[in-house]
């Protein structure tokens, strides 16, 4: 039975105006639910002859809203604003992503998850002197500087990654292990670390691990038992990128005290090769300084005292994006190159000593291969050429890989169209450099921007 308070009417009878807003009210009173449609329909049920726009009319010259009288709408509002305040706030809550804390020994947190605002750590920031002074101040400068903001935030990141995989790489590297074992950890570590997903992040170029004589891109290929022992002198070389952003860093792996000396002269070569660097420096000046300071060491190895010479045919480089040798070399010999850094520039600072001869030429088999970064298009006739270069632009594209990626991707019997790809230009190897058989050599590697306002050594940390 209805409920409502609507006046008994008789049958087809027409209302007053003042009956008919009563009527209306009283029906909003028991059911302030009741839109315009639903009223009319009440009062037409009760014998009224009316029609639905009169209801309307009179509910819109009255103010009284279709769905509830002011009061009651405005405390529904509350009711129905306060759930829905609390799920938004619910939302917020997920959003606002708590910075998780790194584990160790083995680091198995990603780095990004340690930083979800993104704020990663800056590296070891060097203010510019002399004519360049101003800038640490200039208003133009810092304005250029902000607009470098998500580059340098991709690099950061990438550093991070690198200097946190390089101290998992002194917890697994042994005497006693295989090379091939140590490497593949550290770069496994790596694509865990940095969420790798080419093209956006990952691996920049194979991890070197050039063992004494062997200064310079040696990684072991697939079934290589090389043995790490107690008296090796290893470069670790390793790189990580974040949308093509590269970190390339390198330090010296030694047991035997007895090759301190050695080592020491080439950090101390590559620190002063950071400090002399800057907008508008000579590359040849930086050359000089960075030799001066490695050979005024030598070493003692079996009685016998040993200059530490500058690998005069191995230089530091500029860097691109997805590209590690941009362009520039940083020699670390005393030359007469006249090419200037410039602001904005990414470097690899790196040096390398050695006992020997001081000249690197390449041997032993190649491991290391890189798509020519210029190369155009060149017709290929060997089906396994093609299927190569395939695998290359999806998995590598400009960046640097090895035959040990392309075993880890499945690829069977592709000597052959590599060889090829080599052969026409579109792939260029880089065997291993070597000194001389029997001595020693060391390396250290950093990455710094020129920043308009200041430099900063991206890949500096703790360790070196």
């Amino acid at each position: 039975e209805s409920t409502y308070t609507v006046t008994e009417t008789i049958a087809g009878y027409q209302p007053t105006a003042e009956e008919l807003l009563q009527a209306i009210r009283e029906t909003k009173s028991s059911s302030p639910e009741f839109g315009v449609k639903r009223i009319w329909t009440v009062l037409k049920d009760k014998g009224w002859t009316i029609s639905e726009q009169r209801v309307k009319k009179v509910m819109q010259e009255n103010g009284l809203s279709e769905s509830a009288p002011p009061a009651v709408a405005a405390k529904e509002k509350d009711d129905r604003s306060q759930p829905e305040q609390e799920k938004k706030q619910s939302k917020s809550d997920k959003k606002a992503v708590v910075a998780k804390v790194q584990t160790w020994p083995e680091p198995t947190v990603p780095i990004m998850d340690l930083y979800p605002k993104g704020d990663f750590p800056q590296g070891e920031i060097c203010e510019y002197l002399g004519l360049n002074a101003y800038r640490s101040t200039s208003a133009e400068k810092k304005e250029l500087d902000r607009c470098m903001d998500t580059i340098v935030k991709e690099q950061r990141e990438a550093a991070e990654v690198h200097r946190t995989a390089r101290k998992y790489l002194l917890e697994i590297a042994k005497p006693g292990e295989l090379m091939i074992d140590i490497v593949e950890k550290l770069e496994n570590k790596v694509r865990e670390l940095i969420k790798a997903d080419y093209p956006e992040r990952g691996i920049a170029f194979p991890t070197g691990c050039s063992i004494n004589h062997v200064a310079a891109h040696w990684t072991p290929n697939s079934g290589d038992k090389t043995v790490l022992q107690y008296d090796d002198v290893v470069k670790f070389d390793f790189g990580t990128h974040v949308n093509g952003r590269i970190i390339d860093c390198a330090f010296t792996w030694y047991k035997n005290p007895r090759y301190e000396p050695l080592v020491r002269a080439v950090q101390e070569a590559t620190n002063t090769g950071i400090r002399e660097a800057g907008i508008d420096v000579r590359l040849g000046d930086i050359g000089a300084a960075i030799q001066e300071v490695m050979e005024s060491y030598e070493v003692e190895l079996d009685g016998k005292v040993y200059p530490v010479k500058s690998i005069r045919n191995l230089n530091g480089h500029s860097i691109g994006q997805f590209q590690i040798h941009y362009g520039k070399s940083v020699p670390i010999v005393k030359t007469s190159e006249q090419t200037k850094m410039e602001e904005g520039e990414l470097f690899a600072i790196e040096t390398f000593g050695s006992t020997g001869k001081g000249i690197v030429h390449e041997d032993l088999e190649c491991s290391h291969y890189m798509k020519n970064y210029d190369a155009g298009h060149v017709p290929l006739r060997m089906a396994k050429a093609k299927e190569m270069l395939g695998v290359i632009d999806k998995n590598f594209g400009t960046l640097a890989f090895c035959r040990r990626y392309l075993d880890r991707l499945g690829c069977k019997q592709y000597l052959l169209g590599l060889k090829n790809l080599c052969d026409v230009g579109l792939v260029q190897p880089y065997p291993p450099l070597c000194d001389v058989k029997g001595c020693y050599t060391a390396q250290f590697e950093h990455t710094l921007l020129l920043r308009p306002t200041c430099k900063e050594v991206l890949s500096r940390g703790d360790d070196y």
